[in-house]
């Protein structure tokens, strides 16, 4: 098991160089945030929560994960997040090691480890994927990753600190695994496969189902095998699932009860005062009369509230859901499908927006943001070659099974975010959850053009020069961001 895991971690002579490159860049980018946010996030507070989210701005990232190196707490959302906070405890507790020794908080340079080293990894699955799996030549591999890593927020994603850029390693760690298996015939086994569930569920609970896809893809009928699909897939869920329920019941409850125990005596507290102004101020004192009183001011303050709150941009960028249950509130019926597609879903993802740089939809960007300016066009002309090459690729590869393992993910997340509307007026920022799927099915493009050899050399320029482009122009955006 330890020899297999050297394996996965251990790199090859020739990912000396460019992962070498890659961690270089990942490291400068850690660097910017960290400067960015040094002053403010270096000195121990009380409160880390308040401190941490309401300085923190950078695209909607939550920094969450500062929090629970500073003073460990599972503070993500437990049913989505359930096994985060742990993962994060040793990092924890070498933080209360440091700030013991030196009287400074060292969340934002542990964290920046953590990103610096996921990245990476994510930079060599891709490779690895690219150059053994689909199997394409190494300048090719090298103008494929190069690209994908220059999207704007694969970038944002490796410097931001929130959980994204872990789950887009793990994604990548499991399409390779399962790339692997179908390139030598073999299938993921039971302990592959709950490991890489554990690990990627405990992260993002939803992309634990991307393992059990990479599963049946790699084992088709014998994933459904009793004792397999029992202790592989069906024990496993259901002791994940367990843990976040004991997590919230012993975490996540107590504070809750005790918030809204705080809440409700200020809330006695309030309609007392209220009631004893109303009685100072009406001619007729009696119950009934105070009473009647208080109850048509607090109304007339609720639709007050009401009235307001959908006046705020977190409620105006905020479309219709298709229903008001507990899951289904959190669709979106009337966002712009096409407009998302057009400026968030390809194009904020891949090129970030001059204007509201790094903005935030709960804060101060619209939901749409067009690009403008002098290099507009070129924005726009971009995109369209980016699609377009993915889309050819997805034609080219289409009759391969692993290409399909791929864009289930994607399509997957689609149905998720396109379809039903979850999360649709920020969909970029979940773009380390799919996007690698572009670089992906472009290889088998190459693979396709390969024999011509001067035509997939120019195709490999084109593809390097895009990368070229993305990067200089999303540096450039994020640079002036942290300056302003």
């Amino acid at each position: 098991m330890l020899r297999r895991i050297i394996n996965i971690v251990e790199l090859r002579r020739e990912e000396y160089k460019p992962v070498a490159v890659a961690a270089v860049v990942f490291i400068i980018l850690n660097a910017i945030n960290v400067c960015g946010y040094w002053n403010a996030f270096s000195v121990p507070a009380e409160n880390y929560h308040k401190l941490f989210v309401n300085t923190y701005r950078v695209s909607g990232f939550d920094p969450l994960t500062y929090e629970v190196i500073s003073d460990w707490f599972p503070a993500y959302n437990i049913y989505r997040h359930p096994l985060l906070a742990f993962f994060m405890w040793p990092f924890y507790l070498i933080n209360q090691g440091l700030m013991w020794l030196t009287g400074v908080n060292c969340a934002t340079i542990l964290m920046a480890l953590i990103l610096v080293v996921c990245s990476t990894y994510s930079f060599v699955f891709l490779y690895r994927i690219l150059r053994n799996v689909v199997g394409i030549g190494y300048w090719h591999t090298l103008a494929l990753a190069s690209l994908y890593f220059s999207f704007g927020f694969t970038m944002l994603s490796s410097m931001a600190p929130d959980h994204f850029v872990m789950s887009q390693c793990c994604l990548l760690l499991t399409i390779w695994l399962g790339g692997e298996k179908l390139k030598r015939g073999s299938a993921l086994n039971m302990w592959q496969t709950i490991a890489l569930f554990t690990l990627t569920a405990g992260v993002s609970l939803n992309n634990g189902l991307k393992v059990f896809l990479a599963a049946m893809v790699t084992r088709r009928r014998r994933f459904f095998r009793w004792k397999y699909l029992l202790l592989a897939v069906v024990l496993p869920s259901a002791m994940i699932w367990s843990f976040a329920r004991w997590e919230y019941r012993t975490w996540q409850w107590p504070k809750d009860m005790k918030r809204q125990e705080v809440k409700m005596r200020k809330d006695r507290e309030a309609t007392a005062l209220l009631r004893r102004q109303v009685a100072d101020t009406i001619a007729n004192k009696d119950e009934a009369s105070v009473n009647k009183a208080v109850k048509r001011i607090k109304q007339q303050r609720a639709e007050a509230k009401y009235r307001a709150d959908h006046r705020m941009i977190w409620n105006r960028n905020t479309g219709k859901p298709f229903a008001k249950g507990e899951f289904m509130r959190w669709t979106d019926k009337t966002t712009s499908r096409w407009d998302t597609a057009v400026e968030n879903l390809f194009g904020e993802a891949i090129q970030l927006h001059q204007a509201y740089p790094l903005g935030d939809v709960l804060r101060n960007r619209p939901v749409f943001v067009r690009y403008s300016g002098l290099w507009k066009n070129v924005n726009y002309a971009v995109e369209g070659a980016i699609v377009l090459m993915f889309l050819i690729g997805i034609w080219c590869g289409r009759r391969l099974l692993f290409l399909w393992t791929a864009m289930s993910f994607f399509i997957m997340d689609m149905t998720l975010h396109m379809g039903l509307g979850f999360g649709i007026n920020e969909i970029y920022i979940m773009s380390a959850h799919y996007l690698f799927v572009i670089p992906i099915a472009m290889a088998y493009m190459i693979r396709r053009i390969e024999g011509r050899k001067s035509l997939a050399g120019y195709m490999t320029v084109f593809i390097s020069q895009l990368a070229l482009w993305c990067f200089v122009w999303n540096m450039t955006v994020i640079c002036g961001s942290f300056a302003s």
